[in-house]
C-alpha cells in the first residue's frame, strides 16, 4: 500500500536577508572596545554538551558559557568539513565562494583574499590565532600564531611558528589553552582590542585521551542509538558511505587495540614501523606507561571474547563512546581554564566568548562516525555564545543561523563595515533580543569531497525549519526529501511519493533561489 503525505508549503513570501551594518562600539569615549574570544573543536557533537542533550557527560564549563549567554538551537554549517568550514569562518562566504571546497592533498587556502581578520586588523584589533589551523597554507593578518600542522598530535606535540617549528611537551588540550592564556597575559598589547582564535585539535579522530582521563566512562553502557541497525532503504548515497562503526571503525588506529594477534584490514595503513599509532611512538615513558595500564587489559579482554558480528559492532560502538567522551572531559576543563583567566583579568564584561565546532559528528546515529552529509547530525553544529555587558539576551535563540554569519558577526561587534561580498548576516540583532521578522526560512549546504577518505557522495541542498532537500550528483543522481517534524532521524525519503509533489516543486524553487543567492553554478543541476 503506498501512503499518501499531504503538506502545508511554508516558504512563500521569504525575504533575502541582507547584512546588518550597525556596529557595537558605544559613542561613550569611557566605554571598552568589545573583544571577541572564538572556541573551536574540531567533530564535536552537538550531542555530547550537556547544555543540549544530557545523554551522555556534564560539560559544567560549555554549560556555564550558554548559561551565562545564548544557545543556539539551529546552527548549522555550510560544508560538513573541516579545512573548508575554516574557511567559511575567515570568509563569510560559501566554499565556491572563498575557494577551498575540501580537504583533497594539496588543497591550500588563499589567505591573500579578504578575511576577518584582515579587516578587524584594519580596524585596530590585535588578531591571534593558536592551535589547529588545517588549511594548509600559512596564516595571514595575524599578528600572532602558532599552529598545529596538518590534524595535529595528541601527544607532545609539534607546532609551526613564523620562526619555524617547535614541539611541546604534553596533551594537546592543555597546551592550546595554556599558550592561549600566555597570549592574554604577555603578548598582547593591553591598550587595543583583540580578536583571539582558539582552535582545538579536540575532539578529533582517533579520539586519545589525556592520560589524567583513561579510566573515565569505564563503568558506563551506553545506549546504541535507534536508528544504529540503520538498512538505509531508499538512500542510495547512505548505502554507499564507507564511515560504519560496524565495517569501517578500526580496531588498532580507532579503538587502540595494538596487539599482533588482533586483525585489522587498516593494519597496513596505520602501521608506521614501531609507530602502531602514530601518537603513541610520540609519548614519553609515563606516557606510554599509563597508556599501557590502561588499554592492555582491555585488549586481553577482547582477544578472549572472539566477538564477531553484531555482538562486535556493539563492542566497538561502547569503545568509540568512552574515547571520545574522554576527549570531551578535557576539553570541557580547558574552557573553565580559558574562561577563568578572562574572568581574572577582567575582560569577561567586554568580551564575546565563542564557542562552536567546525562542524556535528555521528555518534552511532544510522551507525556511524565523521560527518560530511546534509544529515542532521553532521550539518548541526553547536554554538553557545557568553555575552559582553550590554548585550542581555539570554536562553535560546531559535533562528536558522549558519557559520558564514561568524565573520559579519566580529565585525558588527567591532563596529567595522561588514564587506558587501560576504554572504552571512550579523548575529547581533539576535544577540540583542530583537526578533526580525524578515530572518532566513532556509540555509544552503554544499559537500565537495568524493572521491576520497568515508566514500561520502557530492551533495547540495536546501534545509528550512521543517524539510530537508537534498541532491546527490556526479557519480549518482539521487534526490532525498525529509519532513524533520515527523522523522527526525532521517530515515524515511518522500521524494517521489504521491502527496509531495507540490512541497518538492517549492523546495526546489527555493533551492534555486538560495543557489542564485550565493552565486553557486551547480544550480543548472537542479532538475
Amino acid at each position: 500500500m503506498v501512503t499518501t503525505y499531504s503538506y502545508l508549503l511554508p516558504l512563500a513570501g521569504l525575504v533575502t536577508l541582507q547584512s546588518c551594518h550597525s556596529g557595537a562600539r558605544k559613542s561613550n569615549k569611557d566605554a571598552k572596545p568589545l573583544n571577541i574570544v572564538y572556541i573551536m573543536t574540531d567533530d564535536h557533537a552537538q550531542q555530547t554538551m550537556s547544555c543540549y542533550d544530557k545523554r551522555y557527560i556534564h560539560t559544567p564549563n560549555l554549560d556555564r558559557i550558554a548559561a551565562e549567554g545564548v544557545r543556539f538551537t539551529n546552527s548549522f554549517v555550510c560544508n560538513s568539513l573541516s579545512g573548508p568550514s575554516r574557511a567559511v569562518l575567515l570568509t563569510g562566504k560559501h566554499s565556491h565562494k572563498n575557494g577551498y571546497t575540501d580537504n583533497t592533498e594539496g588543497a591550500l587556502f588563499n589567505g591573500e583574499q579578504q578575511t576577518v581578520q584582515q579587516l578587524l586588523q584594519a580596524g585596530g584589533y590585535q588578531t591571534a590565532m593558536i592551535g589547529k589551523w588545517h588549511l594548509g597554507s600559512t596564516p595571514t593578518h595575524f599578528d600572532y600564531w602558532t599552529i598545529l600542522p596538518g590534524q595535529g598530535e595528541y601527544y607532545n606535540p609539534d607546532f609551526i611558528t613564523p620562526e619555524g617549528k617547535i614541539r611541546r611537551e604534553g596533551y594537546v588540550t592543555d597546551i592550546i589553552t595554556d599558550m592561549g592564556i600566555d597570549w592574554l597575559r604577555t603578548k598582547r598589547d593591553k591598550t587595543k582590542p583583540f580578536c583571539l582564535f582558539v582552535h582545538h585539535k579536540a575532539i578529533h579522530r582517533n579520539w586519545m585521551a589525556d592520560t589524567s582521563d583513561l579510566a573515565l566512562f569505564e563503568d558506563k553502557t551506553f545506549d546504541l542509538p535507534a536508528n544504529f541497525w540503520d538498512d538505509y532503504e531508499g538512500r542510495i548515497a547512505a548505502g554507499k558511505q564507507e564511515m560504519s562503526i560496524d565495517k569501517d571503525m578500526t580496531l588498532i588506529y580507532d579503538l587502540k587495540m595494538l596487539d599482533n594477534q588482533v586483525e585489522d584490514h587498516y593494519r597496513t595503513l596505520y602501521v608506521r614501523k614501531n609507530d602502531t599509532l602514530g601518537t603513541y611512538g610520540r609519548m614519553n615513558t609515563a606516557q606510554k606507561a599509563a597508556w599501557n595500564r590502561h588499554y592492555q587489559p582491555i585488549i586481553e579482554q577482547f582477544k578472549k571474547a572472539k566477538l564477531k558480528g553484531k555482538e562486535l559492532a556493539a563492542w566497538k560502538y561502547q569503545r568509540y563512546m568512552r574515547d571520545y567522551l574522554k576527549v570531551v572531559k578535557s576539553l570541557d576543563d580547558n574552557v573553565g581554564k580559558l574562561l577563568d583567566e578572562l574572568e581574572k583579568e577582567g575582560l569577561l564584561e567586554n568580551t564575546l566568548v565563542v564557542y562552536a565546532s567546525d562542524q556535528g559528528f555521528y555518534m552511532g546515529e544510522h551507525g556511524w562516525f565523521d560527518k560530511r552529509f546534509m544529515y542532521e547530525e553532521s550539518m548541526r553544529t553547536p554554538l553557545i555564545m557568553r555575552l559582553p555587558k550590554g548585550f542581555n539576551r539570554r536562553g535560546d535563540i531559535p533562528q536558522l543561523v549558519q557559520n558564514i554569519d561568524y565573520a559579519p558577526t566580529f565585525l558588527d561587534l567591532a563596529g567595522l563595515p561588514i564587506p558587501d561580498d560576504m554572504q552571512g548576516v550579523s548575529l547581533l540583532p539576535l544577540l540583542r533580543g530583537e526578533n526580525p521578522a524578515d530572518w532566513r526560512k532556509s540555509l544552503y549546504y554544499h559537500y565537495y569531497e568524493y572521491p576520497a577518505e568515508h566514500a561520502v557522495r557530492r551533495h547540495y541542498g536546501v534545509r528550512t525549519e521543517r524539510y530537508k532537500l537534498i541532491h546527490f550528483y556526479q557519480d549518482i543522481d539521487s534526490w532525498e526529501l525529509f519532513d524533520l517534524q515527523e522523522d527526525p532521524m532521517e530515515m524515511h525519503n518522500l521524494y517521489g511519493r504521491p502527496g509531495t509533489e507540490d512541497l518538492t516543486r517549492e523546495l526546489k524553487t527555493e533551492l534555486e533561489r538560495l543557489q542564485l543567492q550565493y552565486d553557486d553554478p551547480i544550480r543548472s543541476l537542479n532538475n
